[in-house]
Parts: C-alpha cells; structure tokens; sequence
C-alpha cells in the first residue's frame, strides 16, 4: 500500500476500527474527542465529504497519512511499513460523497466488526506473534482469546482481549484494532488497596510475565488492574481510581503519557509512575522485549532475580 491508497480509504472507518466513534455528526462533519489527548468538548473533526481531519487544539490537519504519522508518532516510511503486509487491508476505501452520507446518521458502523468465535490461543501465526512479543501462551490464554471476526465480509483470525463492556481489543502481527462496545478493562477484587493501570493489554500481559519471571521486583501481592484500551479513557476513570490508596501507572513513555502521568503526580500523591523501571524504553512490552537471551536462559533454568 501507497500513500495514494492509503489516503483513499475512509477516515471515519479508520477512526472506528482504532476505537473511536463521533461525538456527534453535523451533515458531512464528524466530531471526535481528539486521539491525541484529553478533552471534554470534541475538537477533532472529520469531513467526510472531502475525507480530510482537522484538529482544532493542535491547529493540524490533512489526510489519512497525515493522521497517522501523527497518532503512531513515525515517519510516512515507517507508517508504509505497518502496512506493507497489510495487502488485504481491512478498510473500504472512501465511498461517493451520497454512498457515504447515508452511512452517517445509521447504526450500522457500529455492526462493522462481528466476532464469529472465541477459543483459546492455537492458531501458529497468532502464537509466533505472542512469542515476538515474548507473551507466554500460558499468560495469553489466561486474558485473552483466539478471535474469529468479519469486517466488510472477510474473516480475520486475531488475539482478542476483552473490556468490561464485553468488546475485545484485537490484535495479531499486522491488524490492530477493536470492536464495539470501545470500554475499560478492569481486573481484580474490590477489596485491593492498590490498583496498577496500563494504556493497552499487551503492557498489561507484559508486567504477567515479568511478575512470573521476575525480572524485576515487583509486589508479591498482585493488585487490581486498569486497562485502559484507549489513553483517552484516563480522565474518565480518574474518580473510580482515586478510591484506592496507591494507583501505579505503567503508561507509555511518550508525550502522552507524560502528560498525563505528570498531571495526575500533581493532583495527588497518590499517583505513582512506574515507567521510570523501563525509562530506556518506550512502554513495558519493549522492556520485556529486549531483556538480553542470556537473561531469558537463565529464567528458564530457573535462576530468579
């Protein structure tokens, strides 16, 4: 795929595959809170008519490459390269300006992704995924599920991961996306004093397996979890968070998760950041990816750390 035919595939398809539905449509203008940060009023709006985005708290905008060099924070050479083995990729490309508009006001975006089946994990690619991800197939099994969905009459096998609205956040070597209802996902028993939150679950997976490997030190004592499945959740969960008396974030080192972790520092002293133990790299998957061979082969002799 091109930047050409990438640019030619429907932006509001793109936005609801990642998670992300309108706030509100006005004729051809869909109206999003912003993928970029947290707001209450939504500020980033797509016009359908024309396919093109336009962020008002960033004055940024253009077409579907422009969007995501952006959201993926990477250059159009590394976005071409998330797609290159996407050759079936799983959107339409941008409809007549009457087709699309007859989309807009329907609920049928929301029947876009249908979950066929769920089983546990034994599908080879989706395994291979898991070992590159250095995800146990054990850990993976116990959260999550094999996936059979359609989209646009094609069937997908993914690693899904269900929120607590009973959507799945899906996931497999070259597809990322979710289905509907887009929700947290919340792990653990109400009587935890602590709570440990994570931007998405392949974090989440990674601080199993680094608690079963014991890479680092962690509490012997697991506490409740928030997944947030989308960063733009945060704001929302902030009451339900601050009824425990220590709240751990494992969130992404990038611009915002900073934000974020450093606002929520302020608030209250309750907040803790947790991603200085992985302050060389981007988030806690890549920690857990790049702990050397030797390391990983004296886990599994079974020396502990």
């Amino acid at each position: 795929m091109n930047c050409k035919e990438f640019n030619q595939l429907d932006i509001v398809d793109y936005l609801l595959l990642l998670g992300h539905k309108p706030a509100k449509i006005s004729g051809n203008d869909h109206w999003y809170f912003s993928p970029f940060r947290n707001e209450k009023t939504p500020s980033f709006k797509v016009n359908r008519k024309f396919n093109v985005w336009y962020d008002h708290g960033l004055q940024k905008g253009g077409k579907l490459v422009d969007f995501g060099v952006l959201f993926y924070n990477c250059t159009v050479n590394d976005l071409l390269r998330r797609l290159e083995h996407q050759n079936n990729f799983p959107f339409q490309q941008q409809k007549p300006h009457d087709q699309a508009a007859s989309f807009s006001g329907a609920g049928e975006k929301e029947k876009i992704v249908v979950v066929d089946a769920r089983h546990p994990i034994r599908f080879s690619p989706l395994q291979d995924y898991l070992e590159y991800r250095r995800i146990p197939l054990e850990i993976a099994n116990r959260f999550c599920k094999e996936v059979d969905f359609n989209l646009y009459d094609r069937k997908y096998t993914v690693i899904g991961f269900q929120n607590s609205a009973g959507g799945y956040e899906l996931r497999s070597a070259d597809f990322k996306g979710s289905s509907s209802p887009k929700e947290v996902t919340l792990i653990g028993k109400d009587l935890a004093k602590e709570i440990a939150v994570f931007e998405g679950f392949m974090d989440f997976l990674s601080y199993q397996a680094i608690h079963h490997r014991k890479f680092i030190m962690l509490p012997k004592q697991q506490p409740n979890f928030l997944i947030l499945n989308s960063i733009g959740f945060f704001e929302k969960m902030k009451p339900r968070l601050e009824q425990y008396m220590s709240i751990r974030l494992f969130l992404d080192r990038d611009n915002k998760g900073f934000e974020i972790t450093k606002d929520a520092m302020a608030l209250s002293r309750k907040y803790h950041d947790e991603s200085l133990t992985y302050k060389n790299h981007k988030d806690l998957n890549e920690f857990l990816m790049n702990q050397d061979p030797e390391q990983r082969q004296s886990q599994r002799r079974g020396m502990r750390f």
